[in-house]
């Protein structure tokens, strides 16, 4: 017979302990007796303290299997208190049946009945298998379950239970409702947050969307989501505000043109990014560059979310670059994305891209196939992201990484310009990869500390490797201290680390160092190992985002000076 004596004990406490509760130096020595034998002194601020520890002790009792344990006598003198507790007998478990447990809630809260067979009853056992079958009732449409032991029997120490599961209504997700002012549409962000209307209710998923909003760049919460139940549906309300995250930049010049006479040059830049389109995650963007003459590219994107209703994205670019006199490239890709969960992306895609020679007349004489030459390259390929910032717009603290991988068949293009000669022994077509990932971390020290660490790499292989075919890197986004696209590399490594001092919520005092390898062996290059270091800042306004960075870069072909130095700065608008 289970007996727990302890009662007149708390009274007795609870009495003492009124008039002595502000005191110091209340102890306690206590023996626990039976099948287990141990013994302690300790010392408390006050009675109500001392008697908690005692309810404490019966407590790991009761959890180890001991489920008789008592308070057998107390003795009290001043301050000073005894306590001898039995243990009594240890009960095991003789069989633990599922119960009423349907077969999938059986194997989705991976019960293992066999370990509650002929062994010691342990509580937190017990509570973790029911924890474990809530957690899957509620991931599946069923908030409200509830679960407990029945048909209990015990003989000469040893239960036999079985689990009995009530599950509740089920209840599914009734369609999202936006509190905030933003337009952004509440089925969109149903679908983008997998909270879609109709769906079993997932406590989980509710967790997942609510942290999800912080990889949106174009929305914010402004309070506390709520959830509401009624008629077996389950109702989320997100109060959420547009960010101005539109953005328009651009500078335009005209001046004299001083190769051709009595004609002008136009030069300058120009960008347009607008985001959540009609409130539907509708994204367009357009960036235009022209420097110098015979310099310039063009680059356009779009992306339309769940196509016809589905969980597919369409995403297409196409980028354009001019190089002075030398080549001309086109690059048109067509993405297919599927978001696998809330933080994580996976897209497939097919990229063709195309090179053309530009000044053909100076390599009339050459020798061999010049290193820049006109081909066609057809490839296919995927990308995965994997985002956990706790804000994709601004970040603090988290990680970002992205890795992308293509492969397909070049083929090079005789140029009539060009000597057949340099063609004979070349192979037209042959087989190209690349791949190119990046890890981000942002990490936050205190409040106003933080560091952003980068690291990224890429390579590609083919026997037929043009430099108008290589990555380009250098500049503000990659290698700072270093003109835009100042680098050719078929393999690169870089790290950039970045110490900021936040004075705001975004706008923050900064130094870098930015090192790395790269290799170019179409120009029989070789190996450079480019550094970087400098400061600047980054300020935001109540119409957009200044930044300002000074650097100093050394690289094979650059040394180090203040006559080398770079100066990278520009103002984005937002609306």
């Amino acid at each position: 017979m289970v007996r727990f004596k302890f009662g007149l004990f708390f009274l007795f406490v609870l009495a003492s302990g009124g008039k002595a509760f502000a005191q110091e130096g209340f102890t306690l020595e206590y023996g626990i007796l039976g099948e287990v034998d141990r013994q302690g002194s300790l010392s408390f601020e006050d009675s109500l303290s001392r008697f908690q520890y005692v309810q404490e002790l019966l407590g790991e009792l009761h959890a180890e299997g001991y489920l008789s344990a008592w308070v057998e006598d107390t003795f009290h003198e001043g301050h000073r208190m005894q306590a001898r507790i039995q243990s009594g007998k240890r009960f095991t478990w003789l069989s633990l049946n599922r119960g009423n447990l349907e077969d999938w809630i059986f194997l989705e809260g991976r019960v293992n009945l066999s370990d509650f067979q002929k062994r010691p009853f342990k509580y937190h056992e017990v509570q973790d298998i029911f924890t474990g079958l809530l957690e899957v009732s509620q991931n599946n449409g069923f908030p409200f379950a509830s679960v407990r032991l029945d048909s209990i029997r015990e003989q000469e120490g040893q239960f036999e239970a079985a689990i009995n599961l009530n599950k509740g209504p089920f209840i599914s997700f009734d369609t999202l409702e936006i509190t905030g002012g933003s337009k952004t549409n509440p089925v969109f962000l149903a679908r983008r947050l997998q909270v879609v209307p109709g769906d079993p209710f997932s406590q989980k998923k509710i967790d997942r969307s609510i942290r999800a909003i912080n990889n949106i760049p174009y929305i914010k919460l402004s309070g506390e989501p709520q959830l509401s139940f009624q008629n077996e549906e389950a109702t989320l309300y997100l109060p959420v505000e547009d960010r101005r995250m539109n953005t328009l930049d651009g500078i335009i010049g005209v001046l004299p043109n001083e190769i051709e006479e009595n004609k002008w040059l136009v030069t300058g830049q120009f960008e347009l990014e607008l985001y959540n389109v009609s409130g539907k995650g509708r994204d367009y963007g357009i960036h235009w560059q022209r420097l110098t003459q015979y310099t310039q590219n063009l680059r356009l994107n779009a992306v339309e979310p769940f196509v016809l209703g589905s969980k597919i994205d369409l995403k297409a670019s196409f980028y354009l670059l001019k190089e002075d006199t030398t080549f001309l490239n086109r690059d048109f890709r067509m993405d297919v994305g599927y978001r696998i969960g809330p933080q994580t992306y996976l897209s497939f895609f097919n990229r063709r891209q195309a090179g053309d020679l530009l000044a053909v007349s100076r390599y009339s004489e050459a020798e061999h196939l010049p290193d820049v030459a006109d081909f066609r390259y057809n490839n296919y390929g995927l990308s995965f992201t994997f985002s956990k910032l706790d804000d994709v717009f601004s970040p603090r603290k988290g990680w970002f990484s992205e890795t992308m991988i293509g492969l397909g068949n070049k083929r090079l293009l005789e140029n009539t310009g060009l000597p057949q000669r340099l063609y004979q022994d070349l192979k037209m077509n042959t087989f190209q990869y690349y791949f190119q990932t990046e890890l981000s971390y942002y990490a936050d020290w205190r409040k106003s500390l933080g560091t952003l660490f980068r690291l990224r790499a890429g390579e590609m292989d083919n026997p037929n490797l043009l430099l108008n075919d290589l990555f380009r890197l250098g500049g503000l986004r990659t290698i700072r201290g270093f003109n835009e696209n100042y680098f050719y590399a078929q393999r690169y490594f870089y790290l950039n680390i970045e110490p900021r001092y936040y004075f705001d919520n975004n706008s923050y005092f900064l130094i870098f160092a930015d090192g790395g390898l790269l290799e170019n062996h179409v120009i029989n290059a070789g190996r450079d190992m480019p550094v970087a270091f400098g400061g600047g800042f980054s300020l935001e306004t109540g119409s957009g985002l200044f930044n300002f960075i000074y650097a100093v870069g050394q690289s094979n072909t650059q040394p180090i000076g203040i006559n080398y130095s770079r100066i990278h700065f520009g103002y984005t608008g937002r609306f």
